[in-house]
C-alpha cells in the first residue's frame, strides 16, 4: 500500500525528511533562523524545483550552512555578501531537477517545430 500512497502523495521519506529540515532550521538561533527562513521561502519561489529529492538535498543543505555558521558565529553577511539575491540563486543553480518551466520549454520547443514544419500535426 506503500508504493501507491506515495505514487499519489510523493515519497513519504522525502516528507519526513524535509520536515526534520524545517524543524532544524525553526531552531536555528538568531539571527540564522530568520535569515534562513528568508532564503528557504525564497529558494522555494525561485528555484521552481518539483522534484522531492531535489528539494530535500537543498533544504537539508540549507539548514546546515546556517546551523555551521551559527556555531562558528560566522556572520549572516560574512555568509550572504552584499547582494543577498545574488547568493540565493547562486545557491539554487547548484541543485538541478525537474522544474515547473521544464513543461512549458518543451511546448514552446514543440510549438516552433510544429510551426517549421507547416502547423501542427
Amino acid at each position: 500500500m506503500t508504493s501507491w500512497i506515495e505514487a499519489v502523495t510523493g515519497s513519504l521519506g522525502q516528507k519526513k525528511q524535509y520536515k526534520q529540515a524545517k524543524a532544524r532550521l525553526d531552531a536555528l538561533p538568531e539571527p540564522y533562523g530568520s535569515v534562513a527562513k528568508a532564503l528557504q521561502r525564497y529558494l522555494m519561489y525561485y528555484g521552481g524545483v518539483t522534484d522531492g529529492g531535489t528539494i530535500v538535498t537543498m533544504m537539508v543543505d540549507l539548514v546546515e550552512l546556517w546551523e555551521r555558521a551559527a556555531a562558528d558565529g560566522t556572520s549572516v553577511r560574512a555568509i550572504v555578501g552584499d547582494d543577498p539575491v545574488e547568493f540565493a540563486e547562486t545557491f539554487a543553480q547548484a541543485y538541478s531537477g525537474k522544474q515547473w518551466i521544464d513543461k512549458e520549454r518543451a511546448r514552446l520547443t514543440k510549438a516552433i517545430e510544429d510551426a517549421e514544419k507547416g502547423g501542427p500535426r
